[in-house]
């Protein structure tokens, strides 16, 4: 994607999951590597689960930082109820990238909505999204010791379809972030990396042949 043209880049998940934050790092990067950024943020009583929304725009210039209905280039869910009920924010070729997990929000636990199944949360997320990939991010945040790495986890996901390179990420959230929990963020971060990279080359290993990492001099390299 020509980043001239943008990435319109919808978060959803629920309070306490670190969306906010997530987004904040995500517009960051993207301004260290010379762009414009506009960011909003929605929060639906979140310190008590609710909806948490953050619209993320990027490109050489940027008016509006709120996107509309059916502009999204992509959808980072950390909840799959909430990565379906905002599946409608992604354009046509749109991206969905889903933490395959759920915690159920405010809405269904105050007893106002049934908890959907599996089947038609993938059913909604597909009647939007060109391509829905599921991420075993809490499952990944329980490994490393620390649910609450779920959002950078998230972020090293979806990084792997950005144009900025793995250290600017992980320069970012090193400054960021307190010293005492950066160096668990930047692994999460690469394990949601490794998890994409898992995904990708186990459903299309063609599509490989153009990513780039890192090498430890900071030159680029394709893998």
């Amino acid at each position: 994607m020509n980043i001239q043209e943008g990435f319109d880049i919808v978060l959803v998940g629920v309070g306490g999951q670190g969306v906010v934050l997530a987004s904040d790092i995500l517009a960051e990067v993207a301004m260290k590597n010379g762009y414009d950024v506009k960011k909003t943020d929605t929060l639906g009583m979140a310190q008590r689960g609710g909806s948490v929304v953050s619209n993320v725009r990027i490109s050489t210039h940027v008016d509006s930082p709120v996107i509309d209905r059916g502009d999204a280039n992509f959808l980072l869910g950390f909840e799959k109820m909430e990565t379906a009920r905002f599946a409608s924010m992604l354009r046509t070729g749109g991206v969905t990238i889903m933490n395959d997990a759920k915690q159920e929000p405010v809405s269904v636990t105050a007893g106002g909505e049934e908890y959907p199944t599996d089947e038609a949360i993938d059913a909604e997320i597909t009647k939007y999204a060109d391509n829905l990939i599921k991420v075993p991010g809490t499952d990944t945040a329980v490994e490393l010791g620390n649910r609450k790495v779920l959002n950078t986890i998230m972020l090293g996901a979806m990084s792997f379809f950005l144009p900025f390179t793995k250290s600017s990420w992980t320069s970012v959230l090193r400054e960021k972030l307190p010293e005492k929990i950066a160096e668990i963020n930047v692994d999460a971060f690469n394990a949601g990396r490794r998890d994409m990279l898992d995904i990708i080359s186990r459903a299309e290993p063609a599509d490989l042949a153009g990513e780039e990492e890192e090498d430890e001099h900071g030159h680029d390299h394709c893998c």
